[in-house]
């Protein structure tokens, strides 16, 4: 049983658990709440009838006992005397009384009509206690069919005085007391019924509203799985759930983002491989169709298979470039002063511009953490593609200022420039918005990505603006961008 219970559980729904555990928890708290109202009901109507039977007995005693004595002393024999009175005027319609000795005997018992109730038996524990000079000795008889209320009341020498010459029982019916009491029960339970199920209702309504998001997110799970990362989960509230929608949307904007990506660098990386391939194919086919007897024609095709076997070679090289980015980088950093770092990459990129204008714009003599090896290639990769992808006579400026913690670097030319819709695919691989030209000036589109995990592998990041006509310039970040 305990088995099945526990597979049931496991298998049953959070929303499910979820309202059993609220529906459990509130009726614990009612029937604590029940109980513990009921009990004090209960220890209330008896103490007020206990408190009203004495407060009654009182005056009774006090006239019988005291006010008949002359000396204002009372012994056993004044007790035997004046106990069938006294018990007969203790005793009402609902409450009769027994007056016993000193030994525990009974004296007289006040019922003497017949809707007058009969008295339970003395008890003799309680009656010793009552005789021992206990005041306040009350406790509750039952048989199958009454229920009293029992008040033992000491008959003392003198009032206030330790010796006990006698005891008045009163026992009062508890009828009255216990119709209230069920009266009160039935009511509890009945609405202990009604605010359970309304509870359970309630439960059920803000566990179901409350999951949800988290049903639209596990279905949503289900169509991105399927392949559809158009979908999204719609996001309501500021709490945990909206956060975690939020982040959810957040990934599946990224995934879609990185995918999208995958697919361009694959057919772009076609397009790349086919080309050569294709020129290849058709050098051999020439050769095959007999141009092998001609030695011009057979130059001529090696040359052309050898450029496109080099080309080849060269795409292959820059794929191992990526891959070893995407893996682990060998950093090595060391202080680098920058005014001979660029010292140096002046005198090598003035040979490198040729037809362009190559411009150094020194910065502060200051000092970077970084691997001067990998840096100067970022920047050699950069100046060949602003070489690469303008027209002869360009001016390409490149220099360096503090920046907060770190350092900015920029290359920066008054080319061309780049159209705003290809900005954002500019350091993906094999991306080229002018394809004719870079492939006729020998690009593969290349360069740029392994530039961005060069610079993301020394710790900082690029960026990119430019305006058609006017130029492109990127900037390099080291180090921290706030600023001091």
């Amino acid at each position: 049983m305990r088995r099945f219970i526990m597979r049931a559980w496991r298998r049953s729904p959070l929303r499910v658990k979820l309202t059993l555990l609220y529906t459990g928890l509130l009726g614990i708290l009612i029937f604590l709440l029940g109980y513990t109202l009921y009990w004090d009901t209960s220890r209330f109507l008896i103490d007020t009838t206990a408190l009203r039977v004495r407060a009654q007995a009182k005056p009774v005693i006090e006239r019988w006992l005291y006010a008949s004595s002359p000396s204002g002393a009372v012994d056993e024999a004044t007790v035997r005397r004046v106990a069938p009175a006294l018990a007969r005027d203790l005793t009402s319609r609902d409450t009769v009384a027994v007056v016993l000795d000193k030994g525990g005997h009974v004296l007289a018992v006040g019922r003497t009509l017949p809707e007058e109730p009969s008295p339970p038996p003395p008890d003799p524990d309680n009656i010793a206690r009552a005789l021992a000079g206990e005041n306040e000795v009350t406790y509750i008889w039952r048989d199958e069919h009454r229920a009293f209320l029992v008040l033992l009341i000491p008959l003392r020498t003198r009032p206030g005085e330790p010796h006990v010459v006698g005891v008045v029982q009163m026992s009062t019916r508890l009828q009255p007391v216990e119709r209230i009491l069920r009266r009160q029960r039935n009511f509890l339970l009945l609405a202990g019924f009604f605010v359970l199920l309304s509870g359970g209702v309630a439960g059920w309504w803000l566990t179901s509203t409350a999951l949800k998001p988290l049903q639209d997110i596990v279905a949503v799970c289900r169509r991105v799985a399927a392949g559809d990362l158009s979908q999204r989960v719609p996001v309501e509230g500021e709490d945990e759930v909206g956060q975690l929608a939020r982040a959810f949307n957040a990934m599946i904007d990224r995934l879609e983002q990185v995918f999208q990506a995958q697919q361009r660098f694959i057919a772009n990386a076609a397009h790349e491989l086919r080309t050569p391939l294709t020129a290849l194919q058709g050098s051999l086919e020439v050769l095959l169709r007999g141009a092998q007897d001609d030695p011009a024609a057979v130059s001529r095709l090696s040359q052309a298979m050898y450029r496109e076997v080099t080309r080849l070679n060269r795409l292959a090289e820059q794929l191992l470039d990526l891959s070893r980015l995407d893996a682990t980088v060998q950093v090595r950093v060391r202080p680098v002063p920058l005014a001979d770092f660029f010292s140096h990459l002046s005198a090598q990129a003035e040979l490198l511009a040729r037809d362009q204008t190559f411009i150094l714009e020194p910065g502060p003599a200051i000092t970077v953490q970084t691997d001067p090896d990998i840096l100067m290639q970022v920047l050699f990769n950069l100046i060949a593609n602003a070489i690469q992808h303008n027209d002869p006579g360009v001016t390409i400026r490149v220099g360096w200022e503090k920046h907060g913690n770190g350092v900015r670097i920029w290359v920066e030319d008054n080319g061309t420039g780049i159209p705003a819709s290809e900005l954002p695919h500019i350091f993906e691989p094999f991306y080229r918005g002018d394809r004719s030209r870079s492939r006729r000036r020998g690009g593969a589109g290349l360069g740029l990505a392994l530039v961005k995990g060069m610079v993301e592998a020394l710790g900082g990041h690029i960026r990119v603006s430019s305006e058609p006509g006017r130029g492109t310039r990127l900037e390099i970040w080291l180090g921290s961008e706030d600023e001091s």
